[in-house]
């Protein structure tokens, strides 16, 4: 096994710790609580590591901070990879959200979907952020008509679009994701580190998204 792969299997296990550490912090004071992960190649360790923790799943909700509006049987979907590699060992007792329904487009699903956002147990316990290329998070991408209004508005989910990315997408907006009481930002990469810290250089957030959490609690995990 290479030393990058060693590195980043470490590094999946410790952010595992430190997020099921938060949960049973939070559980030991509220009924239930909720868990915001992304999706995409790089937390499928950390998942997998997370799901064989210790504690008490059945009290913990979960779900993503955006998705692609694809059905989950294609490659692309993230509750797909979700219920592979989290929803299993001990957290298969958890609780999942989507963020599809069978609506054609997220337009026409958001209104359904904000229904069932309202019952989870806001502010979420931990959210785990990833970051792309462009200084994109969740769904809130620099060249989407719909930027300006994920980082502004207070409704909980919006429809996106981008010409970036080819499928529509669903994605809580920076109002609701900046509530959760703890942010983890899951990084790979030396490319990723890069952007990552031009964006703490910087502060226009149109430019890259991920700035517009820099004010709230962040903890940066990264591997090479």
């Amino acid at each position: 096994m290479s030393d990058s792969v060693n590195a980043r299997q470490r590094l999946a296990e410790s952010l595992a710790e430190a997020v099921a550490a938060a949960l049973r912090a939070d559980l030991a004071e509220q009924d239930r609580v909720l868990l915001i992960v992304s999706g995409g190649s790089t937390p499928l360790a950390f998942f997998e590591a997370l799901s064989t923790s210790e504690l008490d799943w059945d009290r913990v909700d979960v779900t993503l901070a955006d998705e692609r509006w694809v059905d989950e049987s294609s490659d692309d979907s993230n509750t797909r990879l979700v219920k592979r590699h989290l929803l299993r060992e001990r957290a298969a007792q958890a609780r999942f959200v989507p963020l599809t329904t069978a609506d054609a487009t997220p337009e026409e699903g958001v209104a359904e979907l904000e229904k069932s956002a309202a019952g989870l147990s806001w502010p979420a316990s931990v959210v785990i952020l990833g970051m792309g290329g462009d200084g994109h998070t969740a769904s809130l991408f620099p060249d989407s008509p719909q930027l300006k209004d994920g980082l502004t508005t207070e409704a909980a989910l919006l429809a996106v679009h981008a010409p970036s990315v080819p499928q529509p997408r669903i994605s809580f907006s920076r109002h609701r994701l900046a509530q959760a009481k703890r942010h983890f930002v899951h990084l790979t990469g030396a490319e990723k580190r890069a952007v990552f810290a031009k964006a703490l250089a910087g502060d226009d957030v149109f430019e890259a998204p991920i700035r517009a959490f820099m004010d709230a609690p962040l903890s940066l995990y990264w591997a090479p």
